[in-house]
């Protein structure tokens, strides 16, 4: 027969799926198509396509010959639905059903040989024969149920082969499966728009040849339309598909955008599909890294509000992606202020809490940006995120280092008028406003401004009134703060310099420390002769100079007994008298700040005082502090005010922690107003 003759010929020949569609349609085109096939041939085509219809439905296991001659069968029927008269003929043969079967792979068992016979070449063979069928039914104009049914599940087939399977992907394009697939997105039926949006998003991601050849389909403008649907699945695809063509692909960003893609995607920021809401969120982001005109346009369109609603989404995914977008948006100085103005920053800074990683990052970025407004500073201040920045627990370095670079931005625009607002707010504004204000111009304000702050407009009252509080968080708010501002101050140190003696020194030296020549006083120490000289000690103390100038027994003694200090502890302190300088350890440096202490040589008290601090520790620091007091020693009381600011936390646990604060507050005080004022006398003489 004729008819057979040709079908014969035809797969002789045929080039099977390697062979476009699209080049099959150019070649259609210029043929004179068949006329329709006659009884005889008909009935003759019916017993081929049931011929091929029994082998598939014999042949559904992981057997090598059953793979071959299945794979064979799916090639065959592909070629007969290459001719759209005899579609019909095909379908009325049964052929769909056992294409359909096919679409997925057999079960596995133990005894399924490995690699697996022609693994996904039967499947991909069934969803271009199912392909083909669709088409060319879908030109006849014959469309119905069974056939929308057809189309989605091969556009379906195509989606599930290709995910995450860059061959199959590539394998798609090079067998046409392209054209048809956009071409399906004007179809009438949404089901069929949905799965082939679908099929097309997966063919999209990370391959740059299918999405040219996509957008050469002309397959943007009826995207476009699809995200204004009212069926979500229908924009759900629509917009993934738009997001892969455009990921990493500038030129494909920038015609999304010349199509009218923008507002249409703003407007999936409201939709009830969260899904549709993130994937646009995402879209929105991308697009706000093409320019930064793009970002004034996003946002001049009523992106930011729906946006930062999102922010607060029970959606993890839908923060996200929320945070990606606005992270983008607010790296461009027209946006910051609008951002933060609408009520961005709490649900950003509340973020940072999170135990996701991208979230945190996303939002951390998203701050950094909103940080570089000089209006948002206060802002910032007010709502505590400078305190949420520094204690923050975050994930991964990238975001550990976007906070510190956040924190140094508000640092630098501490000043002019950021400053005086920042002031203003500290004395006119609420108490907690003013507290917030106060802790955060200790972390960041110049050491230039302290006194102007903490003193001139009483930021330093804040603070203490902070360590009195019942919260212990304020509290500690409030000593990790005066920590801070005590390091800023340059000219503060654990060791307060002496006060200069009233008189010239006198130095005679090393050699003569306990010599006889030129000796004209000696002093008895547990039994022992120390011989000294009076100029030397008339210079060094006032009570030296009390006790050979003024009306002592010692004046005119030749002898005089020491009977409550150690031989080494006195010999120590006579050398320091001779030679300005010791070396103080530890065993030693109680005795001799007693010692000092008692004969009025601040220079060595000091060294002492140093020593002493360095075995200051949260077991000790209460008994230091009432040493410092017992012999006045400034610099260890100091150093002991320092140590409990810096250890606050570790040492609110401690018994007795409350009532040495509130014992060593005047202290305090007294401490930072000397070493403000201080500090600013210098730079002024400077």
């Amino acid at each position: 027969m004729e008819l057979q003759r040709r079908q014969d010929q035809s797969l002789s020949q045929r080039k099977g799926q390697k062979r476009k569609l699209d080049e099959e349609q150019h070649h259609e085109d210029r043929q004179i198509l068949p006329a329709p096939p006659t009884a005889d041939e008909r009935a003759a085509l019916l017993s081929d396509v049931a011929e091929q219809v029994s082998i598939l439905e014999s042949t559904f296991t992981w057997n090598e010959a059953d793979r071959s001659a299945a794979k064979r069968a799916t090639h065959a029927l592909a070629d007969l639905a290459k001719n759209e008269d005899v579609v019909n003929v095909i379908v009325e043969g049964g052929a769909i059903p056992a294409l359909v079967k096919h679409l997925q792979a057999p079960p596995l068992s133990d005894l399924v040989q490995h690699p697996l016979p022609f693994e996904h070449e039967v499947e991909k063979g069934s969803a271009f024969a199912l392909g083909l069928l669709a088409v060319k039914r879908h030109r006849n104009g014959l469309t119905s149920r069974a056939i929308n049914s057809l189309i989605r599940r091969a556009a379906d087939a195509i989606t599930n082969l290709a995910h995450e399977n860059s061959n199959i992907k590539t394998r798609v394009r090079m067998e046409g499966g392209i054209p048809p697939l956009a071409h399906l997105l004007d179809f009438a039926d949404a089901k069929v728009q949905r799965a082939a949006a679908g099929a097309l998003r997966t063919l999209a991601f990370k391959n740059d040849e299918n999405k040219n050849q996509i957008v050469e389909c002309n397959a943007l403008p009826t995207l476009i339309l699809m995200l204004r649907s009212e069926d979500a699945a229908v924009h759900y695809e629509a917009v993934g598909v738009i997001g892969n063509l455009v990921h990493s692909s500038p030129n494909i960003k920038k015609e999304v955008l010349l199509a009218g893609a923008l507002q249409p995607v703003i407007g999936l920021l409201s939709s009830c599909c969260s899904e549709s809401q993130r994937e646009a969120a995402l879209l929105l982001g991308q697009f706000a890294a093409t320019d930064s005109d793009c970002k004034v346009h996003i946002v001049q369109r009523g992106a930011v509000r729906p946006l930062i609603e999102m922010l607060q989404s029970p959606d993890v995914q839908l923060r996200e992606m929320s945070a990606f977008a606005l992270g983008r948006l607010a790296q461009d100085p027209h946006n910051q202020a609008g951002i933060a103005h609408n009520g961005g920053l709490v649900p950003l800074l509340k973020l940072l809490d999170s135990k996701n990683g991208s979230l945190q990052h996303n939002a951390a970025f998203a701050l950094y940006g909103l940080a570089d407004n000089e209006d948002n500073v206060s802002d910032f201040i007010r709502v505590g995120g400078v305190q949420r920045l520094q204690d923050g627990e975050f994930i991964v370095q990238a975001t550990k280092d976007c906070v510190a670079k956040t924190l140094k931005r508000l640092e630098e625009k501490i000043h002019g008028r950021v400053l005086n607002h920042l002031l203003y707010l500290m004395r006119a504004s609420e108490k907690g406003c003013q507290r917030q204000v106060a802790l955060a111009l200790a972390h960041l304000c110049s050491s230039d401004d302290q006194r102007i702050i903490f003193i001139d407009h009483y930021g330093l009252e804040l603070l203490i009134g902070l360590l009195g509080s019942s919260s212990s968080k304020q509290q500690l708010d409030g000593a990790v703060a005066l920590s801070k501002l005590a390091n800023k101050a340059l000219t503060l140190s654990p060791v307060d310099a002496a006060p200069p003696s009233p008189t010239p020194q006198v130095y005679l030296g090393e050699q003569y420390v306990n010599n006889a020549t030129l000796s004209d006083v000696t002093f008895l120490v547990e039994g022992k002769r120390f011989y000294a000289h009076r100029i030397c000690l008339l210079a060094s103390s006032d009570a030296f100079r009390a006790m050979f100038d003024g009306g002592y027994t010692e004046k005119e003694a030749r002898d005089i007994e020491i009977p409550n200090i150690r031989w080494e502890v006195f010999e120590l302190m006579m050398r320091f008298v001779y030679c300005g300088s010791v070396d103080v350890t530890l065993d030693i440096a109680l005795d001799l700040l007693r010692a000092a202490n008692q004969y009025l040589l601040e220079g060595l008290k000091r060294l002492c005082e140093y020593t002493i601090a360095q075995d200051i520790s949260p077991e000790n620091v209460s008994s230091m502090y009432e040493l410092s007091e017992a012999f006045n020693a400034i610099s260890l009381r100091h150093a002991c005010i320092l140590f409990i600011l810096e250890q606050f936390d570790k040492l609110s646990s401690r018994p007795g922690h409350s009532l040495l604060i509130q014992r060593i507050i005047p202290e305090i005080r007294n401490y930072f107003v000397k070493a403000l004022t201080k500090a600013n006398s210098h730079d002024n003489q400077l």
